[in-house]
C-alpha cells in the first residue's frame, strides 16, 4: 500500500523527473500500484522511457492482472530513488503488447512525480519462497521467541511468532532485542519495542509490528541495504523466469536455519511436548485476542480439543508428562492445559461418553483465562486484601460472557468446570458461595483435579508443593473437597503419578515419566545436567523411591 498523498512532495522539473526515473529503471527498482486496491505494490520493470512522450513497462509478472490493465484500470508506479520513496500520479496503459512470451505497457510519461524523503515509509515484504527468521528476546526474564519475518523497514519489522511467554512484555511496549537471521547466516542486531499486535488464535501466532530502538549510523546503513536486497528479491521471486535481476545474497542457504523450537528448554524436549506446543500457543493467542475485545473462538476450542483427545488416546502417559515441562508458557496456560489433560486421564478412565470426554477438556483448558481480562498487576501479587480477592473473583464471569459463542459446549459441563471449579462443599468458594448440595459431580471433581494443579505449580510469592504434601492437604479438607473424588483421585494417578519429582534412597532425582501396574516408577528424567532418562533394570534395582519433591517446571 502506498503512503498517503500528504506524505509526498511535487516534482515539477523535467530534469529532476528524469533522473527519478533512472532510479525507478534500476533493477528491482519499480513497483506497480493498482487504483483503488489496498495492497502491496506489485514488480514490474521500467524498461524503457522516452522524456515527454512514453514510459514502457514489463508487466510479465503481474500475470492475469494484465488484463485489468488492457481494459483501463489505473495504477501508479512506486519506488526509491535519491534516498527516498517516488510514486507518479495516476496513469493508465495507452496499449498493452505480447512479443516472445513478454508482456509490454506502454503509458503517457508523467508531466509530474511525488517524492517522500522519509525512506523509513516503505516497508519491504518478504514473498512466498523467501524466508528470515526472528529470535525475539526480553534480557530481563530471559524469556524468548522465534518467529518469521513478514517486512522490513528503516524503522521496524512485523515478524509473526509462535505464541510463547512472550505476550506480556509485547503488550506492555517493553524494550526486546531482536535478531533477524537470513538464509545466508547474515544478521542484524536490535533493540525494539512492539507497538502493534494481532493474535491469531486459529494458527496459534501473533503478528508483531516492532519500532527499532533509535538505530545508530552503522545500523541504519545495513538496515538500508536489507531494506533493498528484500525489495530485489520480492521482484525477482514474483517475476518468475525472468533473468534480469540476480539473486539477493541474503537469500542465498548457507547456514542451517536457527532452532526454532524450545529455545529456553534446559533438557530435552520429549516428542509429544512438540505435539501438544500447538493447544499452548492457542491457548497463548486466545488469551492476547480475549483482551483485545475478541471471543472464545467457538471452532479452535472444539479444534484443540480433539486434539488432546488424539494425543491421549496415543500416548496417556506421555501427554501428561508433557503437561510438566512447557516451562516457556504463561502460568495460564499451564495450568489449563494441565487441568484438562489429567481430567480428560480421569474420565477416560471411567468409561465416560467421548462427547462427555471432550466437553470437560475443552471447558478445563480456558476455565481460568477470564484471568486474562484482569490487570497482571493483580495478578502477579503474592498475597491479596479483601477487595483484591474480590476483584481476582471476577474472572468466573469475565469469561462466561467471552464462551457465548460455544454453543457446542453443554451448560452442565460449562457449569461444572468454569463457573463452579472454584466452588467448595463448605460455601467458602467463589464465585456464589455454593455449598455441597450445590454442586455437581463433575464440579466436585473438577475442583480437585484444578487445586492438585496449581499447588503443584510455582505462582507469584509461592512455591510449588509436592505431590505427598498435596494429597495429605486435600484429605485434611474434607469438609471442602469431595472426600470420594479426593481417594478417586490418588487411586488413578498413584502415590507416585506421571510428571511429579521423585528422589530415591541413593540421591537420585528424576521426574516420573511411566508408572507399571503396581504404580511403581519405570522410567524417569533425571534432574541432573544433561536431563538423561533411566529405566529397566538400572531403575528397578532402586526400589521405590523415597519422597516426593516439589517440582516447577522443566
Amino acid at each position: 500500500m502506498t503512503p498517503s498523498p500528504e506524505a509526498f512532495d511535487r516534482v515539477e522539473h523535467p530534469g529532476r523527473i528524469e533522473e527519478l526515473l533512472n532510479a525507478l529503471a534500476r533493477p528491482g527498482g519499480a513497483a506497480l500500484a493498482l487504483e483503488g486496491r489496498d495492497s502491496d505494490p506489485l514488480p514490474v520493470v521500467l524498461a524503457e522511457f522516452e522524456p515527454g512522450r512514453v514510459l514502457v513497462l514489463d508487466v510479465t509478472a503481474l500475470g492475469e492482472r494484465v488484463g485489468k490493465l488492457r481494459r483501463g484500470l489505473g495504477f501508479r508506479l512506486v519506488g526509491q530513488g535519491d534516498g527516498g520513496m517516488v510514486r507518479t500520479p495516476l496513469l493508465k496503459a495507452i496499449r498493452v503488447q505480447e512479443e516472445s512470451g513478454r508482456h509490454w505497457l506502454h503509458c503517457a510519461y508523467p508531466g509530474e512525480l511525488e517524492w517522500q524523503q522519509r525512506r523509513d515509509a516503505f516497508r519491504a515484504a518478504l514473498r512466498v519462497g523467501m524466508e528470515a527468521s526472528v529470535l525475539v528476546r526480553h534480557e530481563e526474564s530471559g524469556v524468548s521467541g522465534l518467529g518469521d519475518l513478514r517486512d522490513l523497514s528503516l524503522t521496524g519489522c512485523r515478524v509473526e511468532l509462535v505464541a510463547g511467554g512472550l505476550n506480556d512484555e509485547l503488550e506492555d511496549e517493553r524494550q526486546l532485542l531482536l535478531e533477524i537471521t537470513f538464509p545466508d547466516g547474515s544478521r542484524f542486531k536490535s533493540a525494539a519495542r512492539a507497538r502493534h499486535l494481532k493474535a491469531d488464535p486459529g494458527r496459534g501466532t501473533v503478528s508483531a509490528g516492532f519500532e527499532f530502538e533509535t538505530p545508530d549510523p552503522a545500523q541504519e546503513r545495513r538496515l538500508w541495504f536489507m531494506v533493498r536486497e528484500v525489495e530485489r528479491e520480492a521482484a525477482r521471486v514474483a517475476g518468475g523466469d525472468r533473468t534480469d535481476l540476480a539473486a539477493s545474497s541474503l537469500f542465498r542457504p548457507a547456514a542451517p536455519a536457527p532452532l526454532r523450537a524450545h529455545p529456553n528448554s534446559r533438557f530435552p524436549v520429549p516428542p509429544m511436548v512438540d505435539r501438544l506446543a500447538p493447544s499452548a500457543a492457542w491457548l497463548d493467542t486466545q488469551m492476547l485476542a480475549l483482551r483485545q475485545g475478541e471471543h472464545v473462538d467457538a471452532v479452535q476450542l472444539s479444534r484443540q480439543a480433539e486434539r488432546l483427545l488424539e494425543l491421549q488416546e496415543e500416548d496417556r502417559e506421555g501427554l501428561l508428562f508433557a503437561t510438566r515441562c512447557l516451562n516457556n508458557e504463561p502460568l495460564l496456560v499451564r495450568h489449563g492445559l494441565g487441568v484438562a489433560v489429567h481430567l480428560l486421564d480421569f474420565a477416560r478412565a471411567r468409561d465416560m461418553p467421548r462427547a462427555l470426554c471432550k466437553a470437560l477438556t475443552a471447558a478445563a483448558m480456558v476455565h481460568d483465562l477470564g484471568k486474562a481480562l484482569l490487570p497482571r498487576e493483580l495478578l502477579a501479587l503474592p498475597v491479596l486484601d479483601e477487595r483484591q480477592h474480590r476483584w481476582v473473583q471476577g474472572h468466573v464471569p469475565l469469561l462466561l460472557q467471552r464462551l457465548d459463542t460455544c454453543g457446542w459446549l453443554s451448560t452442565p459441563v460449562v457449569q461444572a468446570v468454569v463457573r463452579d471449579i472454584n466452588e467448595r462443599l463448605d460455601g467458602s468458594g467463589y464465585p456464589h458461595r455454593r455449598d455441597g448440595d450445590e454442586l455437581s459431580d463433575l464440579a466436585r471433581l473438577a475442583s480437585v483435579v484444578d487445586v492438585a494443579d496449581i499447588l503443584s505449580r510455582q505462582r507469584p510469592g509461592r512455591e510449588p508443593w509436592s505431590i505427598t504434601d498435596i494429597h495429605r492437604w486435600l484429605e485434611k479438607n474434607d469438609s471442602r473437597f469431595d472426600a470420594q473424588w479426593v481417594a478417586r483421585y490418588q487411586a488413578h494417578f498413584g502415590r507416585w503419578p506421571v510428571g511429579c519429582l521423585v528422589r530415591y534412597p541413593d540421591g537420585l532425582i528424576g521426574r516420573v515419566a511411566s508408572l507399571d501396574e503396581q504404580g511403581l516408577p519405570v522410567r524417569v528424567r533425571l534432574r541432573s545436567d544433561d536431563g538423561g532418562w533411566l529405566d529397566g533394570e538400572a531403575l528397578t534395582r532402586r526400589g521405590e523411591p523415597e519422597s516426593s519433591l516439589p517440582a516447577p517446571a522443566d
